[in-house]
């Protein structure tokens, strides 16, 4: 089945065909025609699989098949997608804004941890499609900026991840709001008896889909975790780079800025190294890359994004510097050592706001990433009592991401290379803005 195949509106077709999409991913193939009928969904799926667009298109579809939205500030919300973080919340509103560039749909992000007043003015200016975090979300709606009486479609995706970093109470009162009569989307990569229970009270008769995480084949390579300050990472680095067993590694940052100050502290301790990511050229990505293979320098600092094409063998060491907020993407990291039969290490850096990341990679790999013996204690404050933990299981319950709220529970909003639409607001329109990427044509979004 292709693209083609499914029946998608002309303009969203086009989009989806101009990025160089032709086939579905297995869920997006088996989720679209669902959504497009109007059809309640229950889908169990990791980032990496495809999910964003398994929703984002039918959603575009069927508002442009509702007809031309009202003009300027008598647009109502007519879809309200809710993501755990503000990463995850720009990701999708980026992926609506490509697929839905040949429509006048309108859209806006909104998150916490950055001023409120550029969200409200979107808002007042008219949305069709509102992404949101559930802290701030339930912030605006009490101030009276936010009406949900005109939703028609609620996608909740990540749910579990709501549930870890103690969102449930507001996405409550979130879907408290709702109109009855809607179509309801959730999406949750574990199913726990609280997420069960929700999923049961919000769906109405629901499509099952599941989907099967891609794992790799980790069995060569050691994995660990060391606990260590922000402030003390680059130290904990270098010591572990000036070791003899580290011969060709790659360190991953979460951001493009930080992959630059990453890679200008070790050139500046003697260690030569490159960073790679998305605002390089790709002439410039390939000289890296050329230079890596040939170990000049041994050590890369990329970004994801940039890392997605690195296929090097003799990678000893994978350093993952920031701990990624999506779990897949941490084995996906790991994957570029322990090749072609050879043994690997990959180490873990985890300061005091990444541990319900930590959590999360834990869940997905089945089993708890063990301390580094060696280095951890070196830089890092042990817990006051009962000494350094086994793994982030054995600590206090931490938040991570999501809004900034005024409770212990949670924490500012982490900020990330992640696209901020339309500024720190996100995007008040579909219309230009679009940085096409340079790459073969792809079988299907993965985003």
């Amino acid at each position: 089945m292709t693209f083609a195949e499914l029946g998608l509106a002309q303009p969203i077709l086009r989009a989806v065909l101009a990025e160089g999409y032709e086939i579905p991913t297995p869920i997006q193939a088996q989720s679209i025609p669902h959504l497009m009928e109007g059809r309640d969904l229950l889908g169990s799926a990791q980032t990496g699989t495809g999910k964003t667009a398994a929703f984002a298109l039918p959603i575009l579809h069927r508002l442009t098949h509702a007809g031309n939205p009202t003009p300027g500030s008598g647009r109502r919300i007519r879809v309200l997608i809710l993501a755990p973080t503000r990463e995850l919340a720009a990701q999708i509103g980026e992926s609506l804004r490509v697929y839905g560039g040949n429509t006048p749909l309108r859209q806006a992000v909104i998150f916490g941890g950055v001023g409120q007043q550029p969200q409200v003015r979107l808002l007042q200016r008219g949305v069709d499609i509102l992404i949101a975090t559930p802290g701030r979300l339930v912030d605006l709606m009490n101030q009276g900026y936010v009406d949900l009486t005109s939703v028609t479609t609620f996608v909740l995706d990540e749910a579990d991840r709501m549930l870890d970093m103690g969102f449930m109470p507001d996405l409550r009162r979130v879907i408290a709001k709702l109109p009855v009569q809607r179509q309801t989307v959730f999406f949750s990569a574990t199913m726990p008896p609280v997420i069960e229970q929700l999923a049961h009270s919000i769906l109405r008769n629901p499509v099952r889909i599941e989907i099967a995480p891609e794992k790799a084949n980790t069995d060569l390579i050691e994995q660990s975790v060391c606990f260590v300050s922000k402030s003390q990472k680059s130290r904990l680095l270098v010591q572990f780079l000036k070791t003899k067993e580290v011969s060709r590694a790659i360190v991953f940052a979460r951001t493009k800025r930080g992959a630059d100050r990453i890679a200008q502290d070790l050139n500046r301790c003697g260690i030569a190294s490159e960073a790679m990511h998305g605002n390089k050229s790709q002439s410039a990505r390939q000289r890296t890359l050329a230079s890596f293979k040939a170990d000049r320098p041994p050590v890369l600092v990329a970004t994801d994004l940039a890392a997605r094409g690195i296929d090097v063998d003799n990678i000893s060491h994978v350093f993952n510097y920031d701990l990624p907020h999506e779990p897949e993407t941490y084995v996906h990291r790991i994957g570029r050592t322990g090749r072609a039969g050879a043994n690997g290490i990959a180490i873990a850096f985890c300061d005091h706001d990444e541990r319900a990341d930590l959590k999360a990679i834990e869940r997905l790999i089945r089993r708890p990433l063990p301390i580094d013996p060696n280095h951890a204690v070196s830089v890092a404050t042990p817990p006051a009592a009962g000494g350094m933990p086994t793994s982030v299981s054995d600590r206090p319950p931490a938040t991570s991401g999501g809004d900034r709220r005024h409770t212990p529970r949670r924490r500012p909003e982490r900020t990330s290379g992640a696209p901020k639409p339309g500024g720190a607001a996100g995007s008040g329109s579909y219309r230009g803005g679009e940085q096409k990427k340079s790459r073969p044509a792809r079988s299907a979004p993965r985003s």
